[in-house]
């Protein structure tokens, strides 16, 4: 007699992560195929929206990086052609400034201080006290681990901007001496403003007090610490200088 055929069982247990059915796609094949369709499925218009905006993203980020190029790059021909317009979209949001590794670093306190003059309820004027505006910036960066740019460089940055476009009797050098002055007007009425009523504001007057910093004990350098200010004249202010933040 000859020996029996051996055959599987037909209860065998199946292999693990075998497809009950034949060519049938396991669950993670599936999941890659659905996840590479999202995009594709959608309809025609939602596609060209999101081409459309992509594209618009690309152009500004890459009009945006050649200003900022052309603009620290060595005076060039196509620099030099464009001028105004690169100062017009640089100044004063993207002003550049390399002075990080300057060999003379600053050896004085410097404070921004305003005031303004508003119109009371009977129509009368009136002047506040001076605000020292560097001290509020100073009180939101001291202890915070991650304080805001806006609190440690505009006030700053405005205030540079302000001091390098005007001559000693605070008269502006051109066009970029009105724009600083405009924004430091819009930088005191968004300080001020919600304090004293942004619409009641008819004047405002920025000071700066300067001093030397008192060098180290062991240090015989002697040097004169005295606050010096720097007073400028009162600016009108109009519906344009308030911003909407301010109101």
């Amino acid at each position: 007699m000859g020996a029996p055929s051996e055959e599987p069982p037909t209860d065998a247990p199946r292999t693990a992560g075998a497809p009950d059915v034949e060519g049938a796609p396991s669950p993670g094949q599936a999941g890659q195929a659905d996840g590479a369709s999202g995009v594709l499925a959608l309809p025609l218009l939602p596609k060209l929206l999101l081409v459309v905006a992509a594209a618009a993203v690309a152009v500004a980020v890459t009009a945006h990086l050649g200003a900022v190029f052309l603009h620290v790059a060595p005076s060039n021909t196509l620099s030099r052609q464009h001028d105004e317009t690169l100062d017009d979209y640089i100044y004063p949001e993207f002003e550049q400034n390399w002075k990080l590794f300057a060999p003379n670093p600053l050896q004085q306190n410097v404070a921004v201080h305003a005031r303004a003059e508003i119109r009371d309820e009977d129509g009368s004027l009136r002047r506040t006290g001076w605000v020292d505006l560097t001290a509020m910036d100073a009180e939101s960066i001291r202890g915070n681990p991650f304080p805001s740019h806006t609190n440690q460089n505009e006030l700053r940055r405005a205030w540079d901007f302000f001091t390098g476009s005007h001559d000693d009797d605070n008269l502006p050098n051109g066009s970029r001496g009105e724009m600083s002055e405009s924004y430091l007007k819009r930088i005191v009425m968004l300080r001020l403003g919600p304090r004293l009523g942004a619409d009641r504001v008819t004047k405002v007057q920025l000071r700066s007090a300067r001093s030397t910093v008192e060098p180290p004990p062991w240090s015989k350098e002697s040097v004169n610490t005295e606050t010096r200010y720097r007073v400028l004249p009162w600016w009108p202010v109009v519906s344009a200088d308030i911003p909407e933040a301010a109101r």
